[in-house]
Parts: C-alpha cells; sequence; structure tokens
C-alpha cells in the first residue's frame, strides 16, 4: 500500500499573526499524524483480528487519521491575506442559516472559545441541506456522521499558544484574517453534489 505523504503547507509561512516558528512546529506535529497512520496501516495488516493487539491499534487509528485529516483541512482552508466571502452559494446558505456572515462569524468565534482542546467546523449535512458550527473535541470525538467539512479552525494549544499564550480570543481573530473563503465555497459546492 501506497503510504499517505504530508502535504506541502509551506505558502502559509509569512502569514501575518502566526509566526513561521508556529507554524513550522504544527506541520510537523501534522508530519507525525502522517508517520503514525501509515505505522498503525502497516502493523494492523499483520496483527490477527480479535486480539487485545488488534483491537488497541484500531481504536487509536481514528486519532491519527483524523489527526491528519483535520490538519489538512485547516492549513488548507488559510491563505496569507485571507479573503472575504464573496456572493454565492455558501454566502446565500450562511445567510439562510445564521442571518448574516457575522452571526455565523460570532458564533463559530464563541465555539472556539469554549474551554477546552479541540476543533471548531462549519459543517453542511446535504440531506437535509443545513449548515451547523460544531465542536470537535479531541480529533476523534464530535463528529457530525455523514456531513462534510466547509471551514475548520484548530484551537488546540499548539495552534496558538506559543504566539498568543492564553489570548486564545487574538488567535481566533487572526484566523479569520487568514480564512480562504474560496475553499470553504468549493467544499460546498462540491458537497452539494
Amino acid at each position: 500500500m501506497t503510504p499517505y505523504i504530508a502535504k506541502d503547507f509551506k505558502n502559509l509561512l509569512g502569514t501575518e499573526g502566526l509566526s513561521d516558528t508556529l507554524l513550522t512546529n504544527h506541520f510537523t506535529l501534522y508530519e507525525g499524524y502522517i508517520n503514525n497512520t501509515n505505522k498503525l496501516i502497516e502493523l494492523l495488516a499483520n496483527k490477527e483480528i480479535g486480539t487485545p493487539e488488534y483491537s488497541e491499534l484500531q481504536r487509536r487509528f481514528g486519532w491519527e487519521w483524523n489527526g491528519m485529516r483535520l490538519h489538512e483541512l485547516y492549513f488548507s482552508n488559510m491563505k496569507k491575506g485571507g479573503s472575504t466571502l464573496n456572493e454565492g452559494a455558501l454566502k446565500e446558505k450562511v445567510t439562510e442559516t445564521f442571518g448574516s456572515i457575522e452571526n455565523l462569524e460570532k458564533s463559530f468565534k464563541g465555539i472556539g472559545m469554549m474551554r477546552g482542546i479541540g476543533w471548531v467546523v462549519l459543517t453542511y449535512d446535504k440531506e437535509q441541506e443545513k449548515l451547523f458550527n460544531i465542536w470537535i473535541n479531541e480529533h476523534d470525538l464530535g463528529h457530525l456522521a455523514g456531513t462534510e467539512v466547509i471551514l475548520i479552525m484548530d484551537v488546540f494549544e499548539h495552534a496558538y499558544m506559543s504566539d498568543y499564550g492564553l489570548k486564545k480570543a487574538d488567535y481566533i481573530e487572526t484566523f479569520f484574517k487568514a480564512i480562504d473563503w474560496s475553499v470553504a465555497e468549493e467544499r460546498f459546492m462540491s458537497a452539494k453534489k
């Protein structure tokens, strides 16, 4: 089986409000999830199904896999200088769901300020055609099954503490200035198909 390879997100270096040291450390952490995903795939292929070792490795797999994928989604929905949410299907759905982009941001930021580590996700339920802002605790708890990630923000301490200390709100404001809304729009259009 072909191993997973880290995607290159060095284009984010130089993003205002996120030091290159913070980003480089974050990329290294992401690469660790990829390495562990690859190791687990190999180990699982060589363990007997039903053994305690197999079961524990299988339980761990979701943590490492989601750590890999959530980071890829996070880094890819950011860019230096950010962008605005232009007129289109996503903006229409945001306005329909939240009343305005400002209300979406208020909700998203409010979830980000909750105590604890995790992820804030704008997710889309294709079946009912609804958007939700949700909290994912850790990597493997809180996903809404069958929904698609439209926008995601990492709120684990490693995403901001070296630059912001305990000022998570300042990091969240920086994140919003770096959002690549065109990626969110593409994800939404893809999820609607």
